[in-house]
């Protein structure tokens, strides 16, 4: 098989929820002769595929997927750990083919590995504790007002709605003793492998309908009784997702399941949105026509 240079190569099909990625990955790593990495930061949990849209069991048959399913629910991960954990495995993946093929739109995940993040410090249980607590008995304006005194820096460009990542930056300023902005340098590390970046370009409103589709989909799979089992852990990490937020309410009887199950479909378009705002800021990515999305990704990377 002809190469880009004569790096390996990692193939990113990334893109928003929705589009097809499990299913191009698939047929592309089966060309390659290749595994494939997920770059889902939900896939990674055990015990929760229909409401993360885990490959199935027929698709991890066909190919060999790595990061799937990998942790217990309460386990810790991180984009840092990921980055780790895929720079060391991918040696060896090399050794069976000049291909890997990493699928997914955790896009935190992709830049750890194709750009490299920062070196910051692993949070502590006990931080970690301490400041889910200040969540809980606060909520998002006290995790707000405590980055407004020890990083109004960060506070000042981040996305304030968003208080996974506004709990990080205090987790690892606290951890670290200073700001979590005076650590973020952004620098790109340099790789031994060529990364191409690729997604399945859907029309918007065309995206917005097989989201709908496929949350009908996963509701007809089990999907409620897949977050029934998995309620008594609702204050997970690993849970606070679109999906089983809904499914909660409904169990928790504030919202119907009808309404459920139309907010799981905004806010999941919602999600793809924010994927779609990240993807547009990255000159890199090719964008491939859903019809011919394969034949467009072989052509690129010249295997006939």
């Amino acid at each position: 098989m002809a190469q880009l240079t004569e790096k390996p190569t990692l193939v990113v099909i990334t893109g928003p929820t929705g589009s097809g990625k499990t299913d191009l990955s698939i047929k592309l790593a089966s060309r390659l002769g290749c595994d494939i990495i997920s770059a889902d930061s939900r896939q990674l949990f055990r015990d929760i595929p229909i409401g993360t849209a885990a490959p199935s069991a027929a698709e991890l048959a066909a190919v060999r997927h790595h990061f799937v399913g990998t942790l217990a629910l309460d386990e810790y991960y991180s984009a840092a750990r990921y980055e780790e954990d895929v720079m060391a495995l991918l040696p060896a993946m090399w050794e069976k083919s000049p291909y890997a093929v990493m699928c997914g739109g955790s896009m935190m995940y992709v830049d750890a590995v194709t750009r490299g993040i920062d070196d910051l410090p692993t949070v502590s249980d006990s931080v970690r504790r301490h400041v889910m607590e200040l969540y809980q008995r606060e909520g998002i304006e006290g995790i707000r007002a405590t980055l407004r005194n020890i990083d109004p820096g960060y506070l000042a460009i981040a996305d304030l709605a968003n208080h996974r990542r506004l709990i990080h930056a205090i987790e690892i300023s606290l951890e670290a003793g200073q700001p979590y902005s005076s650590l973020r340098t952004g620098a790109v590390k340099e790789r031994p492998f060529n990364a191409v970046k690729m997604m399945i370009d859907h029309p918007r409103e065309e995206l917005f309908d097989r989201i709908n589709r496929r949350v009908d989909a996963m509701v007809d799979a089990g999907f409620i009784e897949e977050a029934r089992k998995v309620y008594p852990l609702r204050h997970l990490n690993s849970l606070n997702t679109v999906g089983y937020k809904e499914m909660f309410a409904f169990f928790d009887g504030t919202m119907d399941l009808d309404t459920a199950i139309a907010r799981m479909k905004k806010n999941t378009r919602v999600y793809a949105k924010k994927q779609l705002t990240w993807l547009k800021r990255d000159p890199e990515v090719i964008r491939l026509n859903p019809d011919n999305a394969l034949n467009e990704a072989l052509d690129y990377l010249k295997i006939s």
